[in-house]
């Protein structure tokens, strides 16, 4: 069982910023590439930024320039700092990984955590 937890969420104002991280737990090999996406009320979950074993990353051009992915390997886990924010950013946000796990290779959800940036 891989167990991915994030947390962070919550309210901020507008220009506000938050930190988001996200845990991987249980029977892990090793992961690949590690992502945040968001999904907002009424629109389709998309891709906010990405990040490779070796740390290569890449943004949504709306976040560009404001929000950070960066990961620790050796805790597994990733972080999303993101700065600047407008509503447009409120949304749930979730933690993805593709990992390998006994033999396997997994694509792992976390459960979401909530972002809201409002006045």
């Amino acid at each position: 069982q891989v167990q991915l937890v994030e947390s962070g969420g919550g309210l901020v104002q507008p220009g506000g910023s938050l930190i988001l991280s996200c845990a991987a737990s249980g029977s892990i090999s090793s992961i690949n590439a590690i992502a945040w996406y968001r999904q907002a009320p009424g629109k389709e979950r998309e891709l906010v930024a990405a990040i490779t074993r070796g740390g290569s990353t890449n943004y949504a051009d709306s976040v560009k320039g404001r929000f950070t992915i960066s990961r620790n390997n050796a805790k597994n886990t990733v972080y999303l700092q993101m700065n600047s924010l407008k509503p447009e950013d409120t949304a749930v946000y979730y933690c993805n990984a593709d990992l390998w796990r006994n033999g396997d290779r997994v694509a792992a959800w976390g459960q979401g955590t909530q972002v809201t940036v409002s006045s």
